[in-house]
């Protein structure tokens, strides 16, 4: 069980850090920072991924929902799969 909640807690410091990232594409003053710098090395070969397979629609890029949806399904069942261990 404490696997589990260590599972969770990694998956929950990304998700933040994947919505601190998104956020950040909206201010590109905040790229100058070094936790900022930190945030894109580790989410953007993520989101990327996403990227290059949904296009945006006109100016919405969306791929950031999939990518969360994704990031949610893999956790649920890397959890289902801990329990039953």
């Amino acid at each position: 069980m404490i696997l589990v909640n260590i599972i969770s807690l990694i998956f929950q410091v990304y998700f933040l850090m994947l919505f601190a990232r998104i956020l950040s594409s909206w201010l590109p003053e905040l790229h100058q920072y070094r936790i900022m710098q930190f945030i894109a090395f580790y989410t953007d070969p993520y989101l990327n991924f996403f990227r290059g397979v949904i296009p945006p629609l006109g100016m919405i890029d969306i791929s950031p929902i999939f990518a969360f949806l994704a990031l949610s399904f893999i956790e649920y069942f890397l959890k289902i799969l801990l329990i039953n261990l």
